[in-house]
């Protein structure tokens, strides 16, 4: 075989592998087109996008040592009433171990609101948007917040049924129904996302408001085991789709697609949680705001700040 054709098959092999390529590249980015199209018919239009005008700018610190500390907040939007966090959460994750812990705050917690002075967790959204409750958190915890995400419920469901579209199966103490619209029956169910979003907002619980903070970890955990799937992989831009009208955020790109590499890459399968106020730190009360947890904040704070802290996850 000459060099002249040796060179020319050489050409034909690169300009194969040139189209088949371009093709592929071209392929994924029809499909990705498409498949974020798809959420967007999915999704209305979310309520936390309007309130974005609302807020102060959020004075967060800057991420330190590859951890990253967000408020997680669900909003409770319903039209012409004033928003409430009626869910509010910290999801804290480490760049090195990928660890991720979530730490669910009471929204009964009695606590100092700058400005305000003493009322429920919750009500710090109501005044004054995230960054009243990342003041709030530091002010009461000692505990800085780099960025926000407060997510509109009623995307909640459609979020769902993108990242597991055959359901998520919970364990069902008992029948539930007063105030979420539907009735779930005790036993283990899977539940789609209208279902789980019941699941998670049930407040008439046997253990008041701390059986709903449980559920709320738990489906946020299983979700999560979800979210980092196959199926959920190749539904990324149709789950960015419906996402997009219903969450509210200052985290940039660049840290999403961090996490997200992290938790596919990562050896951490659990996500650790924790609740604020803890155990045999706190006692029910009634004050002007109503009832409310009082509690000790020496505890509390030592508590999360452990939790939260890079030695804790080294061990």
């Amino acid at each position: 075989m000459g060099k002249s054709e040796r060179r020319n098959k050489k050409r034909k092999r690169l300009r194969n592998f040139f189209i088949v390529t371009t093709l592929i590249l071209l392929v994924g980015i029809i499909y990705g087109v498409v498949q974020y199209k798809s959420g967007l018919a999915m999704a209305n239009k979310g309520l936390a996008k309007e309130e974005e005008t609302l807020f102060d700018d959020f004075e967060g610190a800057d991420p330190q040592f590859g951890e990253i500390n967000v408020l997680l907040l669900g909003s409770d939007s319903r039209g012409e009433e004033v928003a409430r966090a009626d869910t509010l959460m910290i999801a804290h994750y480490n760049q090195t171990t990928h660890q991720m812990k979530l730490v669910s705050i009471m929204r009964d917690t009695y606590v100092f609101i700058p400005d305000y002075g003493y009322h429920k967790m919750n009500t710090a959204f109501s005044l004054g948007g995230p960054e009243l409750v990342r003041k709030t958190i530091k002010e009461n915890f000692d505990v800085n917040i780099d960025s926000y995400a407060i997510v509109d419920f009623t995307g909640f469901s459609k979020i769902v049924d993108v990242i597991a579209p055959d359901g998520i199966e919970v364990d069902i103490p008992y029948a539930m129904s007063h105030g979420i619209g539907m009735t779930l029956q005790p036993g283990n169910q899977v539940l789609n996302g209208e279902q789980l979003l019941g699941y998670v907002r049930f407040r008439h619980d046997i253990h008041s408001d701390f059986g709903r903070v449980e559920r709320q970890q738990e489906a946020l955990s299983k979700l999560k085991d979800e979210a980092v799937s196959i199926h959920s992989i190749l539904n990324f831009p149709k789950l960015l789709g419906v996402v997009e009208p219903y969450i509210n955020t200052n985290v940039d790109n660049r840290t999403i697609l961090t996490i997200g590499k992290g938790l596919l890459i990562g050896k951490a399968e659990n996500i650790e949680t924790l609740r604020i106020p803890v155990e045999n730190s706190f006692e029910d009360k009634r004050v002007a705001a109503g009832a409310v947890l009082s509690i000790d904040f020496e505890k509390n704070k030592q508590a999360l700040q452990q939790f939260l802290s890079t030695e804790e996850i080294k061990k």
